[in-house]
C-alpha cells in the first residue's frame, strides 16, 4: 500500500501544470504589449535630443509644450485611427474631414452671423454623416476601406473648396476669432487650462517670468487636453469593456467574430463615426487657433496618423495594437518634429526621416512579435 501511494504521489508531482495557472514573467508580458517597441523608440528620441538639442531650449517649460502641443494634434486623430485599423479598417478621408469641417465652422459663422456653437455642431452632425455613410458603404460593398474612404478623400475635399468658393469666393475664411468669446462651446476648443498654477508656480520661482512679471508659460494648450482626455478613454474601452472585446475580435477575424454573436457591422460604421469625430475635433481646435479656415488644412495628416498608430505597434491586417502605443508614436512625431526645428537641421529632411522611421517601427514591430510568438 505505501509503495502505491508513493507511486501516486510521484505521478502527481510530475504531471505538468495547467498553463493557465502558470506564472507569466514580466518579460513575456512586456512581449505582448504592442507599444513595446513605440516604449523604446521614445525614450531613444528622447535621449538623442536631450543630448543633441542640449542648450536650444527644447526642454525647458515651453519648448516641452511646444512639442506636445505638435503630438497632441496628430494624436487626436491618431487615437481613433487606431481604434479602427484594430478593428481591421483604414480612413483616408481623415485629412478631407479636417479642412471640410473647418470650412462648415466658419462659414456659417462669419458670413451668415450663427452662434459659433451651431456652426460647430453642424460639422460635428456632417461628421457623423460622412463616418456613417463610409461605414455602410464598407459593409454592404465588401469593397475595401482603402478604396471607399479613398474616394472620400477627394469627394471631400472637392466640397471643401466649392462650398467655401461657391458662398464666400475664395478658399480661406477669416474673422472666426471675433465670435469666440462668450461663446459657450467654442471655449471647449480654445484657449489654455490651469492657468492659475502656472501662475503660482511662476511666483514661487519655479518657471519662468517675462518683464511684466507674467508666467512664460501661462497654461497647458486644451489640445493637449483632448489628446489625453481620448487617449485615456480608448485605453480604458479596449481594455476594460466588451465593445473593446469586439473591436480586436472585429479585426481578428470577422467571420469568426460574427458567428460568436459580435454586431461587426455596427462595430465597424461606430469606428468610422469616431474617426470622423476625431477629424472635427481637430478642426475646432485649429479654427479656434488661428481664427481662420482653409480648404487646404489637413493635408496628408491621415497617413501621418497612419504612421503614428504602426510606430505604436499596431498590425495592418486588424485585431492588434494599442491607443497609449498611437499616443507614443504622436509623441515621437512631435518631438522629431520640434526636435529638427530646434537643432537648426533642414526641415526639407522631415519626411525622409518620417518614411524611415515608418519602416523601422515596422521592422521592429514584426521582429518583437516574433519573440512574442517564441516566448508562449
Amino acid at each position: 500500500m505505501k509503495s502505491n501511494e508513493s507511486n501516486q504521489s510521484t505521478a502527481a508531482v510530475s504531471e505538468p501544470q495547467d498553463e493557465r495557472l502558470q506564472k507569466v514573467s514580466f518579460w513575456k508580458k512586456a512581449l505582448n504589449r504592442p507599444e513595446l517597441g513605440a516604449l523604446a523608440g521614445t525614450i531613444l528620441v528622447l535621449v538623442f535630443f536631450l543630448v543633441v538639442s542640449s542648450g536650444t531650449g527644447m526642454f525647458t517649460p515651453s519648448g516641452i509644450l511646444n512639442f506636445l502641443e505638435v503630438a497632441a494634434q496628430l494624436g487626436i486623430i491618431a487615437t481613433a485611427a487606431a481604434l479602427l485599423m484594430i478593428g481591421g479598417e483604414f480612413d483616408l478621408s481623415i485629412g478631407s474631414m479636417i479642412g471640410l469641417a473647418g470650412i462648415l465652422i466658419a462659414i456659417p459663422a462669419v458670413e451668415y452671423g450663427w452662434p459659433l456653437w451651431a456652426a460647430i455642431l453642424l460639422a460635428f452632425s456632417c461628421a457623423a454623416l460622412v463616418g456613417w455613410i463610409n461605414g455602410n458603404l464598407v459593409n454592404k460593398t465588401g469593397l475595401p476601406s482603402f478604396i471607399v474612404t479613398l474616394g472620400f478623400l477627394f469627394i471631400l475635399r472637392g466640397l471643401a473648396i466649392g462650398i467655401s468658393r461657391l458662398l464666400t469666393g475664395r478658399t480661406q475664411v477669416g474673422g472666426v476669432q471675433d465670435h469666440i468669446p462668450g461663446d459657450w462651446f467654442a471655449a471647449l476648443f480654445s484657449g489654455e487650462v490651469a492657468t492659475g498654477l502656472f501662475a503660482w508656480m511662476a511666483s514661487q520661482g519655479w518657471i519662468g517670468t517675462n518683464f511684466a512679471g507674467n508666467p512664460i508659460v501661462t497654461g497647458i494648450p486644451v489640445s493637449i487636453v483632448w489628446w489625453l482626455g481620448l487617449t485615456a478613454v480608448a485605453t480604458w474601452i479596449l481594455l476594460c469593456t466588451p465593445y473593446g472585446n469586439w473591436i480586436f475580435a472585429s479585426g481578428g477575424d470577422k467571420n469568426a467574430a460574427r458567428n460568436s454573436g459580435v454586431p461587426v457591422h455596427r462595430v465597424k460604421i461606430s469606428l468610422f463615426m469616431f474617426t470622423a469625430f476625431s477629424a472635427t475635433v481637430f478642426a475646432c481646435i485649429q479654427v479656434m487657433d488661428t481664427g481662420s479656415a482653409d480648404t487646404i488644412r489637413g493635408m496628408l495628416k491621415e497617413l501621418e496618423a497612419i504612421i503614428a498608430v504602426v510606430i505604436g505597434g499596431a498590425l495592418l491586417t486588424g485585431g492588434y495594437g494599442s491607443a497609449i502605443g498611437a499616443a507614443l508614436g504622436a509623441l515621437i512625431f512631435g518631438m522629431v518634429q520640434m526636435g529638427i526645428f530646434y537643432t537648426g537641421v533642414n526641415t526639407d529632411w522631415f519626411q525622409v526621416f518620417l518614411g524611415v522611421m515608418l519602416l523601422v517601427a515596422v521592422l521592429f514591430n514584426n521582429y518583437m512579435r516574433k519573440k512574442a510568438m517564441e516566448a508562449k
